[in-house]
């Protein structure tokens, strides 16, 4: 009779830390699969961090077994694909494990004061279960649907997404069992928040008009897509990309242009006339016409599309030569004099 009360006393001592804990996730579920309702949670903050496109490093904070942190988004979302939260625990607590919860809260009703004391907050539970056997544990919450992140043996990624709009969130490092230790009481745990960036900027465009040619349109494609609204901020993945321009009433244009990551570039296009216009170059004294006209070689001749007559006269020397003009080109005459010298 004593062995068998022997064996039943190590099987309880061997079991009750697995059995509570189960029991513990259990009434959680069964609570969590009712209709969505906020959950009242009593916390102790110990300080907040902050995520953001330009700290891709991201910021950490010191936690101790009952306190937690507030992390809020700072700044432009629109690169962030999501949030990677870390939590970093110390050797020790290895052979304690089973002992401590990780929470995330979000939506919560009202920021809880940073450093003031335990706290009752409102919000909805995004992620409670125990810390896991690891020294680094890491986690990535997705902020948009389209986040294309997917669990690793390296990272756990919630199905929940958290929208900007339900920042700040509220992560939190609890018991999960009675009788702590007086050891894990006296452990350090390290919480690391950084920003999962998307491998795409954006493209601003705007436009200048000539003063004659405001209200005319055009097509824009870029790498060949069609633009429906010019006006619009285009996101594209980083590197080079193609943008063409094509019209009646304006120069067609293709141009290369360059975009990085979590950058958005502004590009002003100067929308060209297409009338021809046709530059000049020759000697002091040379005489140009053009069907017939002076020309004034310090500027470009604006001419109409069609066939046309370059006369050019420098002493008693006359050249004169047909040109046809198209549509939105420019057009370069020059008159070139050499001197070429041999020796036999």
């Amino acid at each position: 009779m004593e062995k068998i009360m022997k064996t039943i006393r190590l099987f309880w001592k061997l079991l009750w830390k697995p059995l509570l804990v189960s029991c513990f996730f259990l009434i959680w579920a069964l609570e969590t699969s009712k209709a969505e309702s906020k959950e009242i949670a009593r916390v102790l903050v110990d300080g907040s961090l902050t995520v953001s496109a330009n700290n891709p490093a991201g910021s950490s904070i010191s936690l101790s077994y009952i306190s937690s942190a507030v992390v809020s988004i700072v700044g432009d979302t629109r690169f962030l694909r999501g949030v990677e939260i870390t939590i970093t625990a110390p050797q020790a607590y290895f052979a304690y494990r089973g002992s401590l919860a990780v929470a995330v809260y979000m939506d919560m009703g009202a920021v809880p004061p940073l450093i003031g004391g335990v706290t009752d907050i409102e919000a909805n539970t995004v992620l409670l279960e125990p810390l896991p056997n690891k020294i680094q544990s890491v986690y990535q919450f997705p902020i948009r649907s389209d986040h294309g992140l997917r669990t690793t043996p390296y990272a756990t990624v919630p199905n929940r997404v958290i929208r900007p709009a339900s920042f700040p969130i509220l992560v939190r490092i609890m018991p999960i069992i009675k009788g702590i230790s007086e050891e894990i009481e006296k452990m350090t745990f390290t919480l690391t928040v950084k920003p999962i960036l998307s491998n795409e900027g954006a493209l601003a465009l705007a436009f200048r008009y000539p003063e004659q040619l405001q209200s005319k349109p055009f097509i824009l494609l870029i790498d060949d897509v069609l633009i429906e609204n010019v006006n619009e901020l285009q996101f594209l993945r980083e590197g080079e990309h193609r943008l063409t321009i094509l019209s009646d009433d304006f120069r067609n244009e293709n141009r290369k242009f360059l975009i990085e990551r979590s950058k958005t570039l502004e590009l002003t296009i100067d929308l060209q006339d297409p009338t021809p216009l046709i530059f000049f170059e020759a000697p002091e004294k040379t005489v140009l016409y053009f069907d017939n006209e002076p020309v004034n070689t310090a500027k470009p001749l604006a001419a109409e599309p069609g066939k046309h007559e370059i006369k050019i006269q420098l002493n008693d020397y006359l050249i004169i030569r047909p040109i046809t003009v198209q549509k939105g080109r420019t057009y370069k005459i020059a008159l070139l004099v050499d001197l070429n010298i041999s020796e036999e």
